[in-house]
């Protein structure tokens, strides 16, 4: 599963050829979550800060993440998206 992002410890990763709804994977220690991009809701356990973190980064890259989802999808290359800073 190709790494797209990675920030303060957390990796942020895409499958291909995904199930819809359009989601992201978190890793951070132990835990893991997905995350659906549009609304943000997340299915998994995760510290409640590296979460918030992690959809700050959601809300700023929203349109990076439909467009990997996109290539994705077609099995295609992801594209790196900027860390949060």
């Amino acid at each position: 599963m190709p790494e797209i992002s990675r920030f303060f410890g957390i990796i942020i990763r895409m499958f291909a050829n995904e199930h819809a709804p359009p989601h992201f994977h978190a890793y951070y220690q132990d835990f893991t979550v997905s995350i659906e991009i549009q609304t943000g809701i997340s299915d998994g356990r995760f510290p409640p800060r590296a979460l918030r973190l992690v959809q700050d980064w959601r809300e700023l890259h929203r349109e990076e993440l439909m467009e990997n989802w996109d290539i994705a999808v077609k099995r295609g290359k992801l594209k790196k998206i900027s860390p949060l800073a």
